[in-house]
């Protein structure tokens, strides 16, 4: 069998090479990043017809070799560089049906780089609807190539892909033009200086940020046996490149590529004038907004109630059948019960990745895009600042990663400031367990007020971004301005299987990344709350059992003994002679007695060492209605917002009732008077507040220090953000309590 080979599929933005890169690599594939910088790296694996495996790297879209951000850098500098493990034996190139015009000026200078190539038309399906013609023969002998015509959406002429690539060989590796012809004589004075390397790679290594190879840019303008050029005579002859591969491509197509201009086309244009409607465009997005938070509430209730239940019962489980000791107590109120916390808001976050999938996939997103620029122009922000504002409703770092696509460093780094205030998926699980225990049932207008609740809290993010960057524009004495320009893309339905990629990936990169975080911190957090020196803890149990014995149990015991007793005479298995006989004897005996365990396990707790902890730090946190409890989980959301319900969690298993789930016991806690619920109305918008506004990241910190090469941002970042959120908090309670 052959030797594995490096396929790289290359393609503009929104010429479905997603969609083709699943269809060829199927679940055979991982995400991670270049070496070195923040730029996502996607890789596959394909069995080709001969038995060849195919290494399959989907490279970021480009609409050229002239690069503008630094995800089209890396596309240049793997195609210029011979000894990267990636560098292609073939190159992919995708393109649109319906541009295939615009698309052909990539796979131009591609063929230029003396690489194998193919070129995939896709979305064939749409030629008759859309009254498109095409000579693939013709073409193929007018642009030297092989060409796959491929519908994703039908699952048509993957199988010819692979054919094409197992062939490989066999492709012709000369350019389609000679781009000497804009300056002759520079070129060959070019060519005279470096007799050895090729003439157009040294032609991208002159005009683009990147380096080739041994042959450092500095090297070539420094070489005195020919002239350099200014900047902006490089530009001038840029263009006249792309005018001349424009040319090339008009006599390409022109015998091969046919539209007939009656077939329908008013659709699109009728759809785009509603949805990006001045008015009825806003209308419309908010009004999917609120279709999809009602949808987050209602459809993942049942998957999440259930989850909830097995981790309780699971912990109940191991707690009765293991041997009694460390070891249990750890699975069972440390590791079991913290990871418990996160995988219940995994229905959530699939559902919220889902329809932000969908609204990818259908083409809508772009709409939207395009629609929010014009919000966003009076606030100082480029219309692609809107990417990473609404890709941050996922996570915070490829958001500020996103912003790479922005050219001018003002509008970037007011961009990556002002990001983290959207809401990510890391505060879903907070706001979820938050809005449920303080917002109460009912609706307005067929829309529970909480999924109005959970909108609220976005629209405050994204205003609050908007509102800072306003601040930054004006306070910040950096001259720059770039153009806002974006495709829209055509209408379609979403795939089912690049969905279902999507959602999968997301929702396991969120479970698995948060796991391993909280892994970590609910085992500390369970050594800290079982262990303590201090006499109270030791002799926790003489004391509590003194205490009871003088004052009774605690008005908390006694609610919870006679709550008990109230569910169980309404049960329909009780009888008069049950009601008034031995078994609520007994029943409130066995209460009593939970009720003690339950009241030692609290005093032992708060006489451990993340008890002392906790104490230390709440007078900080009281005056925003927090207890200690709450402010040791505020401090450890730091490493991950959503390790805040985690915290939670497992400080109040610690030697608690297993049979409880997460949300009956965070509504069972009582604050200090003893009378009403600590997590009320006040406290729990306080909360909200504070994580809608706080930088409870590491990660994202450590991602805006990457990406503005300095510590000055993201500690600036860190200080107003925090500060803001704390007197925000102090606030909102002060008002409400």
């Amino acid at each position: 069998m052959s030797e594995n080979i490096n396929v790289a599929l290359i393609g503009n933005p929104n010429t479905g090479k997603t969609s083709v890169f699943n269809q060829l690599t199927g679940l055979k594939q991982k995400v991670g990043n270049y070496p070195g910088i923040t730029v996502e790296k996607k890789q596959g694996v394909c069995k080709l017809p001969n038995g060849t495996k195919a290494n399959i790297l989907d490279l970021p879209g480009t609409y050229s070799l002239n690069t503008t951000s630094l995800d089209e850098s890396v596309v240049v500098e793997l195609l210029l560089n011979k000894n990267n493990k990636d560098y292609p034996d073939v190159a992919v190139v995708i393109s649109d049906v319906e541009n295939l015009k615009r698309n052909l000026l990539l796979f131009t200078q591609i063929k230029d780089l003396k690489i194998p190539s193919i070129l995939v038309i896709n979305m064939s399906d749409r030629m008759s609807r859309k009254g498109i013609s095409l000579d693939v023969s013709v073409l193929e002998q007018k642009l030297d190539t092989k060409i796959a015509l491929v519908s994703t959406r039908k699952g048509q002429g993957i199988d010819q892909i692979k054919s094409l690539i197992a062939d490989y060989q066999n492709l012709s590796n000369t350019g389609n033009l000679d781009t000497s012809r804009i300056a002759p004589e520079y070129f060959n004075q070019l060519q005279k200086a470096f007799p050895e390397e090729d003439l157009y790679k040294l032609w991208l290594v002159i005009t683009q940020d990147v380096n080739f190879l041994s042959i450092e840019k500095k090297r070539i303008q420094d070489a005195t046996s020919f002239s350099t050029k200014s900047e902006n005579e490089l530009k001038k002859l840029q263009h006249r490149e792309t005018v001349l591969r424009y040319q090339f491509i008009n006599n390409a197509l022109k015998e091969t590529y046919k539209v007939d201009t009656n077939a329908a086309t008013g659709f699109r244009a009728t759809l785009d004038k509603i949805l990006t409607h001045k008015v009825f465009g806003y209308v419309i997005f908010f009004g999917i907004l609120l279709l999809i938070f009602q949808a987050i509430f209602d459809w993942s209730s049942y998957p999440q109630d259930f989850i909830d239940e097995q981790f309780a019962a699971a912990a109940e489980w191991m707690k009765s059948t293991l041997p009694a000791g460390v070891f249990t107590d750890l699975l069972a109120e440390g590791i079991l019960v913290g990871i418990g916390g996160i995988v219940i808001f995994v229905p959530q976050i699939a559902f919220l990745f889902l329809f932000i999938s969908l609204l990818e996939e259908s083409g809508y997103m772009s709409r939207v895009v395009f629609l929010m620029d014009r919000l966003m122009r009076p606030f100082g922000l480029s219309g692609k600042s809107v990417v990473p504002l609404i890709s941050g409703t996922a996570c915070a770092i490829p958001a500020v990663m996103a912003t790479r696509t922005i050219e001018s460093w003002k509008e970037r780094l007011i961009t990556i400031l002002v990001t983290p205030f959207t809401t990510c998926s890391a505060r879903l699980p907070v706001y979820l367990i938050l809005i449920a225990l303080v917002i109460p049932d009912g609706s307005f207008l067929g829309i529970s007020y909480q999924a109005l609740t959970l909108m609220l809290l976005y629209l405050l993010g994204f205003g609050m971004a908007i509102l800072s960057a306003s601040v930054l524009n004006k306070i910040l004495k950096i001259k720059s301005r770039s153009l806002f320009m974006i495709e829209m893309p055509t209408y379609r339905l979403p795939l089912f299987k690049n969905v279902a990629y999507t959602v999968l990936e997301k929702t396991k990169s969120f479970v698995f990344g948060a796991g391993k975080i909280i892994l970590a911190i609910s085992i500390i957090l369970w050594f800290l709350g079982s262990n303590g020196i201090s006499d109270q803890f030791k002799n926790a149990e003489e004391i509590v059992g003194q205490r009871i014995e003088n004052d009774g149990l605690s008005p908390y015991s006694q609610n919870y003994i006679q709550n008990n007793i109230d569910a169980y005479l309404a049960s329909d298995v009780v009888n008069d002679q049950d009601a008034n006989g031995e078994s609520i004897t007994q029943l409130r005996l066995e209460l009593a007695e939970r009720a003690k365990a339950q009241e030692i396990a609290s005093y032992k707790l708060e006489h451990s060492f993340i008890g002392y902890a906790g104490k230390a730090i709440e007078p900080i946190v009281k005056p925003l209605g927090y207890d200690w409890k709450i402010g040791i989980a505020v401090l450890t959301s730091f490493a991950a917002r959503e390790v805040f319900v985690g915290t939670l969690a497992t400080i109040y298993s610690v030697g608690s009732d297993e049979e409880e789930t997460i949300k009956n016991r965070m509504a069972a806690e009582l604050d200090e008077t003893g009378r009403k619920p600590l997590f009320n109305l006040a406290s729990g918008i306080s909360l909200m507040l504070f994580y809608a506004f706080a930088m409870q990241c590491m990660s994202t910190l450590a991602i805006v220090k990457r990406e503005t090469n300095s510590w000055k941002w993201p500690m600036l970042q860190l200080v107003f953000m925090s500060v803001f959120a704390y007197l925000v908090a102090l606030t909102a309670f002060q008002i409400l309590n």
